[in-house]
């Protein structure tokens, strides 16, 4: 659809509708994070409506500070990528790397204060490569904040995935699935 460009007509309604119908991101679906839970699996999450997904962690808490690992239902190989990261106390960068990792290490962080992710994957339905873009924050005057670019290396279809914590449990919170409406 072609990008249309208003200038001193008046706005119809139905410009309105069709502009607003094919623009945005659009809420799928949510689960809530359990109470002392290790890990929060989430299905029906990718369908063929969209080839780009949003998802984010908010709120909730965790017992110690931990890594929250990424995987797509069922794939437990052929995660690559790599992560920078910023401390925030000295500036000093540091990275890492995923190298046909089990998961993505770098999918999002929790801490006693709040659960921090933001990922975006693209084609993870499709039966293409899955993309995989995350970051975190940590909410500690001395931490660090970083993002991860990788893949998932192979062509499988998937409509699910799971958070799962490197140590400790994690209480409340949400996890949000937005898809990137098609033009």
């Amino acid at each position: 659809m072609a990008v249309k460009t208003f200038g001193s007509e008046t706005l119809t309604v139905s410009d309105t509708n069709t502009y607003l119908a094919n623009s945005g991101l659009v809420y799928v679906t949510s689960a809530t994070v359990g109470t002392g839970v290790a890990s929060v699996s989430v299905t029906g999450a990718f369908n063929s409506n969209y080839d780009q997904y949003y998802i984010t962690v908010t709120g909730g808490a965790a017992s110690t500070t931990a890594l929250m690992y990424f995987a797509l239902t069922g794939s437990t190989t052929g995660y690559y990528g790599g992560i920078v990261y910023v401390s925030y106390a000295t500036g000093s960068v540091a990275g890492g790397n995923a190298n046909n990792a089990a998961n993505v290490i770098w999918g999002g962080l929790a801490t006693t204060n709040v659960l921090s992710s933001a990922i975006t994957l693209g084609n993870p339905y499709n039966a293409k490569v899955t993309t995989i873009q995350s970051e975190f924050i940590e909410t500690a005057t001395g931490g660090n904040g970083g993002v991860f670019h990788g893949f998932l290396n192979n062509t499988t279809s998937y409509t699910g995935f799971t958070f799962t914590l490197a140590s400790g449990t994690m209480t409340g919170g949400t996890i949000t699935v937005y898809g990137y409406r098609k033009a």
